[in-house]
């Protein structure tokens, strides 16, 4: 950035004995003269200003006054013009720390070529630089004002660049604006600026490259972006990448009809692109509304693979991707990738002819098995099912390490918190809620520990965490973190006792750990601040800060290393490849 002035003083013009009354441009004048008048005036003011500062150097370079050189120059230069447009153009002196952004221009010339471009820069081009960027500033400020005199009539809201007004209801505050978006009719809901109200995608018409119609993402466009975000991923996972690699020839897979219903994500991308390199044929949909990567999403359809999910789904929209991954035209699935269970309990109870043919389930979150195992005890489970869980690499690795990075990373992008001194209890001391645990105390937070399992209660005590009842703390706690994969672990009694400004967040994969159902009464506000971001107002003014609405919170506010995902893509390989061997 330089000034206007070419020369080998970079000083804005205040700075060098120009005075900032000169560069004000009559608003007021109308016609063209006016402004050729003031810009030559301008310039000559400045190659005056800067003879000036010339002398001042050879006599021994006298402290310069401001004040004293606008005095000076308004008295002591006779130009009859000069007199006339310091009169015209006189503002405000208070004015000028606003107009010194303005009074510069971007010089893109190489320093090489500097020197030469100097003479380039007559008194009257350097005149219409600075009392152009003097107009355009005032332009703006004018507009400016004009947008806030809107924003005062009650109810509407100026839309930027919309040409006009959007009529909205909202609340007088600076954070968020407002939208109609309301999840029940039993809640009020504030919406964020953010938040665009699009087209549903099952409403648009969108093709690939190829023609290919057998999809459903949010942008299709947005492919190249997600191809790079998968090149990132692969990168960091080198072993299903040399497990791609050295089994591609064979094909061990082939045959394999896979319906997946996990989390779309770049890591995930990886893992469905090596499926189909080693011979299977997929159709993939989302097992969390939240957790999403549009681009990836896309980058996915655009390659060929049918997939059906896109970020912020509703219910009815989270079922019908499954829906089109399971029944599909001359496609007769043997093989389930499960995470949660959703894929295999909606092919159970829609579909039951069809889950007969089933070869073999891959399930991959607790919450799956259990609801495996309540399908077995109730007789229902009637095809081959394995528990990743039961890998040690699974556990270790995906559980307990990444659950380590993504908590710190999720909370930092969706609150900005500075963990040191705040009080976090953690619901739970399974793997993920060690790796909580661990990476919260190492950030200087105080840990309290909430669990039912004597065992996993024991080695939370020995770990230097103590244990304790949710009641005993819930009132003082900063942060509060489920993970524990059971049902209403924090009711509404719970978050009517915590303090302002607490954060409650989900770690645990099924939504139901926090009873998000129980703050949907008339009583509460619901209040969007950014994605994934919601206040819940009390009546007293209490707000608490709930995350993706209780849902898994790593993956819907922020990623999980690609690294711990490349073992545990690698294991989930291996066990389809024995479940298609049987």
């Amino acid at each position: 950035m330089s000034t206007v002035a070419r020369s080998d003083d970079v000083s804005l013009p205040e700075e060098r004995g120009i005075p900032l009354n000169v560069l004000r441009h009559d608003s007021d004048a109308k016609d063209g003269k006016a402004v050729r008048f003031a810009d030559a005036n301008i310039g000559q003011a400045m190659e005056n200003a800067n003879m000036k500062n010339a002398v001042k150097e050879n006599e021994g370079n006298r402290p310069f006054n401001e004040n004293d050189a606008s005095t000076n120059y308004s008295r002591g230069d006779d130009s009859l013009e000069t007199r006339a447009s310091i009169k015209r153009l006189e503002f405000k002196r208070t004015r000028a720390n606003s107009y010194r952004r303005s009074l510069q221009y971007i010089d893109d010339t190489p320093d090489s070529q500097a020197e030469e471009d100097i003479d380039a820069f007559s008194p009257q081009t350097v005149g219409k630089l600075v009392s152009g960027s003097v107009r355009m500033t005032e332009a703006k400020l004018k507009e400016r004002e004009e947008s806030r005199d809107d924003d005062r009539e009650e109810g509407e809201l100026a839309v930027p660049g919309g040409g006009g007004k959007s009529r909205r209801r909202y609340r007088s505050r600076s954070l968020s604006q407002s939208s109609t978006d309301s999840y029940s009719t039993y809640s009020s809901y504030t919406g964020s600026s953010s938040d665009e109200d699009e087209q549903s995608p099952r409403e648009k018409t969108q093709k690939t490259s190829k023609g290919s119609t057998d999809f459903c993402v949010k942008n299709i466009s947005q492919a190249a972006f997600g191809r790079r975000e998968i090149e990132i991923a692969e990168q960091e996972m080198p072993g299903i990448i040399a497990l791609r690699k050295r089994a591609m020839d064979d094909k061990p897979l082939k045959g394999a009809k896979i319906v997946g219903c996990t989390h779309i994500n770049a890591q995930t991308a990886v893992l469905i692109e090596t499926l189909v390199e080693l011979g299977a044929t997929v159709r993939w949909s989302a097992c969390n509304i939240f957790s999403t990567q549009n681009e990836v999403a896309a980058a996915l359809a655009e390659a060929g693979h049918p997939v059906f999910a896109w970020r912020g789904e509703s219910e009815e929209d989270f079922w019908w991707c499954i829906d089109k991954c399971i029944n599909a035209e001359n496609w007769q699935p043997n093989m389930i990738l499960d995470d949660g269970g959703d894929a295999t309990h909606l092919m159970l109870k829609k579909y039951p002819a069809m889950f007969k043919m089933i070869k073999g389930i891959c399930e991959e979150s607790v919450t799956g098995v259990h609801r495996l195992y309540q399908l077995s005890k109730a007789g229902k489970l009637t095809v081959p099912a394995m528990n990743v869980n039961d890998s040690v690499t699974k556990t270790m690795f995906d559980n307990l390490y990444s659950c380590r990075e993504s908590i710190i990373d999720s909370l930092k992008r969706a609150t900005d918190v500075m963990f040191g001194g705040k009080q976090v209890v953690v619901c739970g001391y399974g793997e993920v809620g060690k790796g909580c645990c661990q990476a919260l105390k190492g950030l200087g937070c105080t840990v309290y520990v909430t669990e039912i399992d004597p065992v996993c209660a024991l080695q939370g005590c020995m770990d230097g965490f103590r244990v304790v009842k949710l009641s005993e703390v819930i009132r003082q706690v900063d942060i509060l973190v489920t993970a524990t994969g059971n049902k209403n672990v924090v009711t509404r009694d719970h978050m009517d006792k915590m303090k302002n400004g607490a954060i409650v967040c989900n770690m645990g994969h099924s939504n139901t750990e926090i009873d998000v159902n129980s703050l949907r009464t008339p009583d509460l506000t619901w209040e969007k601040v950014r994605s994934q971001v919601d206040h819940i107002l009390w009546p007293d003014g209490k707000r608490i800060i709930l995350l993706a609405e209780g849902r898994l919170v790593n993956l819907s506010c922020s990623s999980v290393p690609s690294f711990v995902v490349s073992i545990t893509s690698c294991t989930q390989v291996r066990r389809i490849e024995l479940a298609g061997a049987s």
